[in-house]
């Protein structure tokens, strides 16, 4: 298939668009979309076609208590690692959509899959975690198509995470994800809007 102008144009803006979501509506998200999101991820790359990635959908309120009180505790341990002018300024900032958002996602990355039977990963195990990554990605511009919003949550521990969700030996903790629709429409990054952190360009060095 051959794209024109208006592909690069429509994705261009699915890329600008692409944030990462802390202030969450509380509608619920139709089960056609999930399903359309589960099958997106598909498309997503991996080495030696492995699809290491593992998808938890979040559904137990007791289970999403205990990752905000995780949450909370890594939060605090982090906030004490600044100076008091920059620890100030840290617990200004949302750094997640937890309460609000409708959906929750734990991802996880089988280490040694059989997938694949090791193939572009003998010298470069990571690439399985890139993989998990990718599908990561992969998921968030699907769901920004969709007129939804992600939120990452990094702010945790992943061996306590791993206990919590009492995955089996070789499951790898990666990624918490928020999902719902945005509480409100704005393309500039949180933390840039904040004065945490502008945004920077990319340089592609030449040798």
């Amino acid at each position: 298939m051959e794209f024109d102008d208006a592909h690069r144009a429509t994705l261009t803006e699915i890329l600008r668009w692409r944030r990462d979501v802390r202030y969450f509506k509380t509608d619920p998200i139709p089960p056609e979309i999930l399903n359309r999101l589960a099958c997106t991820m598909d498309f997503a790359p991996s080495v030696g076609n492995a699809r290491p990635w593992r998808v938890v959908r979040v559904c137990d309120p007791d289970i999403r208590q205990q990752v905000r009180e995780e949450f909370s505790r890594c939060n605090l341990a982090a906030a004490a690692e600044y100076d008091d002018a920059t620890q100030a300024e840290y617990t200004r900032l949302k750094l997640a959509g937890l309460n609000e958002a409708p959906e929750h996602l734990a991802l996880f990355t089988l280490t040694d899959p059989a997938e694949g039977r090791g193939l572009g990963r003998r010298t470069m195990p990571e690439t399985l975690r890139q993989s998990t990554a990718m599908a990561i990605h992969t998921l968030w511009l699907a769901a920004r198509a969709e007129n939804l919003g992600v939120g990452m949550v990094s702010i945790l521990d992943p061996e306590r995470m791993s206990a919590l969700f009492a995955m089996p030996v070789g499951w790898e903790f990666s990624a918490y994800l928020c999902l719902g629709y945005p509480a409100f429409k704005d393309d500039t990054p949180l933390l840039h809007r904040a004065g945490w952190q502008e945004n920077r360009q990319t340089l592609w060095e030449e040798r």
